[in-house]
């Protein structure tokens, strides 16, 4: 059984995006089992501690017994210390495993500093998608949110998703028609990340459209194991993995605004196609292939 730990950059506050909202998701996990009827993983959920401190977890992390971290940056760009960044990245040299996930415009910042991963994750204002071209608003709907915002649908829908290149391990679906991933769940303002050109470990492996440009974006970068460390994830927006996603019933902090949709219930295939993905993601990351 390995260990994973579901994290979030911000304390535990009730009206924002703390890490009882991902609740569906660590359920999800646990229930996972091994080739021998065994639970695959055990599974702690926390919010970062105070933000004027180092994390007590995240700082120390290469010194845990945790096998992967899901960092959900859900901050305004203060939700990681130098100290917790430098402790997450000896825990990826180490061999750790790492889904590191983020949203829209400046959301999630402070990921920037993360050794390798953090490269991936371009910002309105850090680390800027090196192609200006898309230095522009996509999602035209919610107006106090610049780029990047790729629009890929509403809160509780889904979008279609297609494989970048050789179809990687996280992306296979021998339950699916195709054999692959069709199916993420949607938000109306998706994050950017990309494959860093010095990092040759590093690949895009899944894209989607925005339903108000019709461009492409990327979904998901795949960083391999190697001499820099671990197996790790970089992936365009938290929401893909969020319970008011998965189920708008569950409830959102009171600044969401736009109205939630409901074509996950209306068309499960998309919701057993979400989870496939984290199924894959998590056995992936902990060494499966």
């Amino acid at each position: 059984m390995q260990n994973i730990l579901l994290q979030t950059t911000i304390e535990g506050d009730s009206d924002d995006w703390h890490i009882g909202r991902f609740s569906l998701l660590k359920a999800f996990l646990e229930g996972i089992h091994d080739a021998r009827g065994e639970p695959a993983f055990r599974v702690t959920a926390r919010d970062r501690g105070p933000v004027e401190r180092d994390d007590t977890v995240l700082s120390r992390l290469d010194e845990s017994d945790y096998g992967q971290l899901w960092l959900f940056a859900v901050d305004t760009g203060d939700g990681l210390t130098s100290e917790d960044c430098a402790g997450i990245s000896r825990f990826r040299r180490n061999g750790g495993g790492l889904l590191v996930t983020r949203d829209h415009m400046d959301l999630g910042s402070s990921i920037c500093s993360l050794a390798g991963v953090g490269a991936a994750h371009h910002f309105h204002s850090r680390n800027l998608d090196p192609d200006t071209s898309r230095h522009c608003i996509d999602d035209k709907i919610t107006t106090d949110i610049s780029w990047p915002n790729y629009h890929s649908g509403a809160n509780g829908d889904y979008q279609k998703v297609e494989a970048v290149g050789e179809v990687h391990a996280v992306l296979r679906d021998p339950d699916s028609a195709s054999g692959v991933i069709a199916f993420l769940p949607s938000h109306p303002h998706e994050g950017a990340v990309g494959a860093p050109a010095d990092d040759p470990t590093s690949r895009v492996i899944l894209k989607g459209r925005s339903l108000s440009t019709h461009r492409d974006f990327n979904i998901a970068v795949a960083f391999e194991r190697s001499e820099s460390g671990g197996r790790a994830i970089a992936q365009s927006t938290f929401h893909h993995f969020a319970d008011y996603n998965w189920d708008p019933s569950t409830g959102c902090p009171s600044f969401v605004s736009e109205a939630p949709g409901d074509g996950l219930r209306q068309f499960p295939e998309a919701l057993r196609s979400s989870k496939r993905y984290v199924r894959n993601v998590a056995q992936w990351l902990a060494g499966g292939t």
